[in-house]
């Protein structure tokens, strides 16, 4: 009998949003793979979570996906978490689960934390129809992604570090002009946890004039947006 793939959501921030379920499938499964043993240590020990645990990041992904599919045709049950939030959505995942599709193999996702559906809701712009673009390319791409969306009328959601921040915010600024409505979210479901909204102009000045810390989500408003 073949094994199962779980993909957990761990919590972005605060302990208290993983999931009962989640907790339970930790404690039930063979084998976990975290993105990042030392980020997830603490996490699993809070919870009293003692399994195996070994790497799977995107360095060594494509190497390890033949050995973990090897397990689960062993019938082993595993379960694949990042550092934070929903495994694949811009975090390693994606690989793992289409190899193991291919292979005819039980892929199960829990819901849980993932940082843009709140940075979403929270940021008052249009949430029926919108379009997740993740981090943006650092160097090659990066400005041809950016003319793509333009013309985009659906709110645009970007995950951003906070040593590029100002420099993505002049460079929207620069593609769809210093009026256009956004949001900034970071640190959510933390102590600090801040929105600024307002214009694109807006936003960067504050942000010019504050510290910035923690994992950061951009929405922009679509083309044509009223406020």
């Amino acid at each position: 009998m073949s094994g199962k793939l779980y993909l957990v959501p761990t919590p972005i921030g605060n302990l208290e949003d993983i999931t009962f379920r989640a907790v339970r499938v930790l404690k039930e499964v063979d084998l976990i793979l975290a993105e990042d043993t030392r980020t997830s240590a603490p996490l699993l020990k809070h919870f009293g979570i003692d399994k195996k645990v070994f790497a799977h990041h995107q360095h060594n992904e494509h190497k390890s996906a033949t050995e973990i599919i090897r397990f689960l045709k062993e019938g082993q049950q595993i379960a694949l978490i990042s550092d934070a939030g929903t495994p694949a959505i811009s975090d390693p995942g994606f690989l793992l689960v289409r190899e193991a599709i291919k292979n005819g193999l039980s892929v199960e996702c829990l819901p849980g934390a993932t940082a843009f559906v709140p940075a979403l809701v929270n940021s008052g712009l249009p949430n029926d129809r919108f379009v997740f673009e993740g981090f943006l390319p650092v160097k090659k791409g990066r400005q041809t992604r950016l003319k793509e969306l333009a013309n985009e009328e659906r709110t645009m959601i970007f995950y951003e570090s906070p040593h590029r921040l100002l420099k993505t915010l002049e460079e929207l600024i620069t593609l769809v002009g210093e009026e256009r409505q956004a949001s900034v979210s970071r640190e959510l479901t933390k102590l600090f946890e801040e929105t600024v909204r307002g214009s694109l102009l807006e936003i960067k000045n504050y942000f010019e004039m504050h510290t910035l810390k923690g994992e950061i989500v951009i929405c922009l408003a679509g083309k044509d947006h009223k406020i």
